[in-house]
Formats: C-alpha cells, structure tokens, sequence
C-alpha cells in the first residue's frame, strides 16, 4: 500500500489529475488506491512487486516500462514530469515532493472554485503540473485584479474561466510550455 496515493509510483502528480477531483463513478483517489487504474504495469513492478513508494527507490530506475512514455505525440500532456519528478524525488525524498504537490494542489483547488465555469478542469490541472508555482500564483493574482477592475460576480464564472485561461496561456507562451495536447497530424 502506497502512503501518499497523490503521486503515482511513475512519478505522475495524481493529486493534479482531473480525475482526482471528479464526484461519481470515475473518480480516482490516486496511484494504489481501489479507484485507481488496475492494469498498470508500472503499479504492479515498484508497489506490488517491490514495495516502493515510487520508482525513484529502484536501482534499476529509469527502466524499460518508461520507454515510450515522451513520444513526441500524445494527449497525455502531464507525463512530461515524470522523469523530473522521479529524480527530485530520488535525490529528496517523497515528502519533499508531497509538499510542493501539496501547494499545486491548493493553487488548483483555487482555480476550481474561483475560475471553472464547468469546462475548464482538465486545462487548470495541465496548468496546475506544467508551470512553476509562482507562475501560477501570478496569473492567478491577475486574473482577480482584472475580475476586480471589470466588476465580474463571482456567478460569472465563464467570464472568469476565460480570463484566468488567457493569462495562463500568455504565461505558458511566454515559459515555452506547452498546454496543448500534441494530435498526430492528420495525413491526406
């Protein structure tokens, strides 16, 4: 049994996943958790097999069942931190890891309440993993000053959602990080 479901035993930030935060039948309360995905083989080798909390306690880290896992097409934009997230975690520890995720977290939670018109779960947790904490925290300043200046309600969440999106975007551009999903171009 893993002690902190948040992170998966890949190195993904399950805590930022939007299934993390969906009510009903397709919630997942993270890696290792009875919600979770049952076939991961990934799971299975460094919990199961090997009783790790991550991957990042195995010698034989990074081995093969991460091959494949950077293709350069894919709609699975959060698998870009596993590798990074893995090897912070090898060199400071899961707790270590825990607090930052702890803190994108809480940012995301924020976006959730504040700026989700219903539509825009799945962007703010991509935001949420891929750009810095302080980056988050700005945009987000930003967008309540502009909410502020232009007299938005807090019920006028698509008026919100669209502003707290286009400073993200903005920021992300600005990072080079890349928010959008990578789809194999079509071939005619």
């Amino acid at each position: 049994m893993k002690k902190y479901p948040i992170i998966g035993a890949c190195g993904l930030d399950c805590g930022l996943c939007p299934r993390y935060y969906t009510e009903g039948r397709s919630k997942c309360d993270g890696c290792g958790s009875p919600t979770s995905y049952p076939g991961c083989s990934i799971h299975r080798c460094c919990v199961k097999a090997n009783e790790f909390e991550t991957c990042a306690e195995c010698k034989d880290f990074p081995c093969s069942r991460f091959k494949g896992a950077w293709e350069e097409y894919d709609s699975f934009l959060t698998h870009k931190k596993m590798l990074s997230n893995l090897n912070y975690i090898k060199d400071n520890g899961a707790e270590a890891h825990v607090h930052q995720l702890k803190e994108r977290m809480e940012l995301l939670k924020e976006m959730l309440r504040e700026f989700n018109e219903g539509k825009s779960k799945s962007f703010y947790c991509v935001a949420a993993t891929l750009l810095s904490v302080e980056s988050i925290k700005k945009s987000m300043d930003s967008a309540k000053k502009k909410v502020d200046m232009l007299g938005i309600k807090r019920e006028d969440l698509k008026s919100r959602a669209k502003i707290l999106k286009e400073i993200i975007n903005d920021v992300a551009v600005k990072e080079l990080v890349d928010l959008k999903l990578r789809k194999i171009p079509t071939r005619t």
